[in-house]
């Protein structure tokens, strides 16, 4: 596989799923799936890095602030990963005011969509496409590496965790795993083009540590030198 390479921001990974994997129900049904004592983990995350990130799809299934609610600490920007700009205009993360805020697009977005959504507080930037004219992340990782930005922290969807995955831009991966099972329900990584045991991501490190109910599993992923 060849691996783009990205710059130097440290990108962590966090998303609560059941015993079975599933980060959501058939129906995209997500709230709650972990205890109240995870999701407080889960804002000191966001307190501890200076960017968190979605994709449209959460944007538009849950309607997340991504601020530091449950914990203490500065709310870090956030971005927004929406290559065709579908986010909906009412969205509490473009119009609460609550924290800065970027939406990555790239250059299928309507020029009409990106001055709906541009606002004080909003910026919208078009970034180069990968393979499948998404948003290349590593290119997305380049502009926050000149904007300062020096740590991400992915808290999905699907989509873009996979993405994250496949390109191998994580270094740190963090599970919340609930003791619940759904059943058929949305994966929370799906196809990473893996065929063979030997091409796994793997770590370098890992914990698993009880939280209330949840167990959450903490671990650093090995990475490739082409990655740098």
């Amino acid at each position: 596989m060849t691996v783009e390479a990205a710059p130097q921001v440290q990108v962590t990974v966090h998303y609560a799923q059941s015993l079975d994997g599933r980060i959501a129900t058939r129906t995209g049904h997500s709230r709650w799936i972990s205890g109240d004592d995870t999701l407080r983990y889960a804002h000191e995350l966001r307190a501890g890095h200076k960017a968190v990130m979605v994709g449209a799809g959460t944007v538009c299934h849950d309607d997340p602030r991504l601020t530091v609610r449950l914990a203490k600490g500065p709310n870090p920007l956030r971005v927004v990963v929406d290559s065709t700009l579908r986010l909906p205009l009412d969205a509490q993360l473009l119009t609460d005011g609550a924290a800065p805020t970027l939406i990555a697009t790239t250059d299928r977005a309507a020029r009409s969509r990106i001055d709906a959504i541009a606002r004080p507080g909003v910026s919208v930037v078009v970034v180069g496409q990968d393979s499948s004219g998404h948003v290349s992340l590593p290119r997305l990782l380049s502009l926050l590496a000149a904007r300062g930005i020096t740590s991400v922290l992915i808290e999905g969807g699907a989509a873009l965790i996979t993405s994250a995955l496949r390109d191998r831009i994580v270094d740190r991966l963090t599970v919340c795993i609930a003791p619940k099972i759904i059943g058929s329900g949305i994966e929370a990584v799906g196809d990473l083009a893996i065929s063979r045991m030997d091409q796994a991501l793997d770590f370098a490190e890992s914990s698993f540590v009880c939280t209330g109910e949840d167990v959450v599993f903490d671990g650093r992923l090995k990475r490739p030198v082409a990655a740098r």
